[in-house]
């Protein structure tokens, strides 16, 4: 079970986990943090998401200030992502092609709490190798 945030392209967060996430369908089932592991899962379209984080905790850590400096040489290649509400993310990837509806990040603030993240292509304004 991955704990995840998804954040949606109009603002909206969903907090909680999830067991079927796979990048390659359009959609997955997310049991709400709120609702505890026992609640029926709600479904959640991929393209209308922003992006899809996996957390170390759903708490988050509201002291730490994101950084886009590296703070250790990840795998892959360095990227730039500049997201359609103006946010900014630098990380590493694998995978990065711009025919695929999304692609996986491990961001460089490792001291933050996201481990990894599944951006939404159609969601970025800009995607540039550093």
């Amino acid at each position: 079970m991955n704990r995840i945030v998804a954040r949606f392209q109009d603002g909206r967060l969903m907090k909680g986990f999830t067991t079927d996430f796979l990048p390659t369908k359009a959609h997955f089932h997310i049991t709400l943090e709120e609702q505890g592991t026992a609640a029926k899962p709600v479904e959640v379209r991929v393209p209308e998401l922003k992006a899809v984080f996996f957390v170390k905790t759903l708490a988050g850590d509201p002291q730490h200030h994101k950084s886009n400096e590296p703070s250790q040489n990840g795998a892959g290649r360095r990227l730039r992502i500049v997201f359609k509400d103006g946010e900014v993310m630098v990380g590493t990837t694998q995978g990065y092609d711009r025919s695929r509806p999304g692609f996986f990040v491990i961001p460089v603030d490792s001291g933050g709490n996201n481990e990894r993240c599944f951006v939404v292509a159609a969601a970025t304004s800009e995607v540039a190798f550093l």
